[in-house]
């Protein structure tokens, strides 16, 4: 295939995406100058907010001292619960939940976000003979929802009329 008409086929496609209103997220403009994000142990969803923010304006604080406003995760938890299950007694559908509580606090003690909850789920089908698939699906589905999660975070924060 020729360079012009690879450029005419990258300029039709960039067409058809900007026409049915496609436009990349961009980055998320938080009312701070620095975060930081305080979460217990591992937090894949803090994980994913510190990610965003470097790609952002705001600079990540390493202690609530330095920073503008401190973003705590306080919980995150991941449950399976059996959905249905077969004739035979055999696990059809699962449904998977992740449950994250947060909480944004500026930098003089004012409670920007009150502590909030957001709740996630999804329903995964279950089969006994592809056990290995099954499992990298719940894992992508529990990624998925954690950068849902994050996003919601964000977009909250985002939200926020900073006090003058």
């Amino acid at each position: 295939m020729s360079s012009s008409r690879r450029a005419a086929c990258a300029a039709i496609a960039a067409m058809l995406l900007a026409s049915c209103g496609f436009h990349l997220r961009g980055e998320y403009n938080v009312p701070f100058a620095s975060v930081m994000v305080a979460a217990p142990g591992t937090s894949q969803v803090a994980d994913r907010i510190k990610r965003e923010l470097t790609n952002s304006p705001t600079r990540l604080a390493a202690t609530a001292a330095e920073a503008e406003a401190q973003l705590s995760v306080m919980s995150e938890r991941r449950d399976r619960i059996i959905l249905s299950l077969s004739g035979a007694g055999r696990v059809r559908e699962y449904q998977l939940k992740l449950t994250v509580q947060y909480q944004l606090v500026d930098s003089k003690g004012g409670v920007a976000i009150p502590t909030s909850e957001i709740q996630l789920q999804r329903i995964l089908t279950y089969d006994d003979s592809q056990i290995i698939a099954k499992q990298l699906e719940e894992a992508q589905l529990f990624r998925d929802m954690e950068q849902d999660a994050a996003g919601q975070i964000l977009r909250r924060m985002t939200a926020i009329k900073k006090p003058a």
